[in-house]
């Protein structure tokens, strides 16, 4: 577990190495509301939301957030973490999707089982806050948009020592399922392609993706990202040139690649 100066300083790593234009920020689900509350500068929402507006009032206004069922539009905002009972056989349907989404009943309810959603039952409040504010006390997970150039960097940094292949899903909108759903859920590191009510409600933009992970992978990142910055592979990578020969480039990191002297 890390502490507040940790992840502050790993947010800072995290901007610095991968240029970032968005904060990092943290998200936690809480079993009782007084106890989200008590997050030192907790804002509460004023009006009605998605939860991606709550996501993007961390990430691009820096502030703090706690929400409940009530404060969230519909059952499948609440649904992906696992808030408010959602998980009716009305949400199960699919049916506000049909013909919205999708072409059949079959086709929406086929959808909603493929979402990774937290268990209903056990968590009456979620509050996000950036993640260098160390507001959040022991955070569940933390998260992140980046271009795909800085994404497969940061996947090369976690991949650096103790390698592992990673296999993410889409399961089309509701992306959030496939973010900090999955991270929520499976612990594991969490990639996706945000979706049509990210980006219209959260304010995604269109050559951002995103990451969410348990946050103590994210050193384990940083340090890769540190041994390949100093093989002088960084982000943004260089164009080198589609018609030069491709030889001399390579042999700054495969020496046997060299044009013969």
């Amino acid at each position: 577990m890390a502490d507040a100066a940790t992840l502050a300083r790993w947010s800072a790593d995290l901007e610095r190495l991968l240029k970032l234009r968005a904060i990092p920020f943290s998200m936690k689900l809480y079993e009782n509301r007084a106890d989200m509350e008590a997050v030192p500068r907790i804002r509460r929402p004023g009006a009605v939301h998605t939860l991606d507006q709550i996501v993007a009032q961390a990430a691009r206004l820096g502030w703090t957030v706690g929400v409940t069922a009530d404060d969230l539009v519909g059952a499948q905002c609440r649904a992906v973490v696992g808030l408010g009972g959602a998980k009716d056989d009305a949400w199960r349907s699919g049916k506000q999707m049909t013909g919205v989404w999708f072409s059949t009943p079959e086709d929406a309810s086929a959808h909603q089982a493929a979402m990774h959603c937290v268990p209903d039952g056990r968590y009456d409040a979620l509050a996000v806050s950036p993640l260098a504010a160390g507001r959040i006390d022991n955070p569940d997970i933390a998260l992140f948009y980046a271009t795909p150039g800085a994404m497969i960097y940061f996947i090369n940094g976690l991949q650096w020592s103790g390698y592992k292949r990673f296999d993410w899903s889409v399961v089309g909108e509701s992306a959030c399922a496939d973010s900090w759903g999955r991270a929520l859920t499976r612990r594991e590191p969490s990639l996706s392609i945000p979706c049509f009510a990210e980006r219209r409600y959260g304010g995604v933009e269109d050559d951002e993706m995103l990451m969410a992970l348990p946050c103590e992978m994210i050193g384990k990142a940083i340090a890769g990202m540190e041994a390949l910055s100093k093989n002088g592979l960084r982000y943004p990578f260089p164009q080198y040139g589609v018609q030069q020969d491709v030889r001399d480039g390579m042999a700054k990191s495969y020496p046997d690649r060299a044009k013969p002297a």
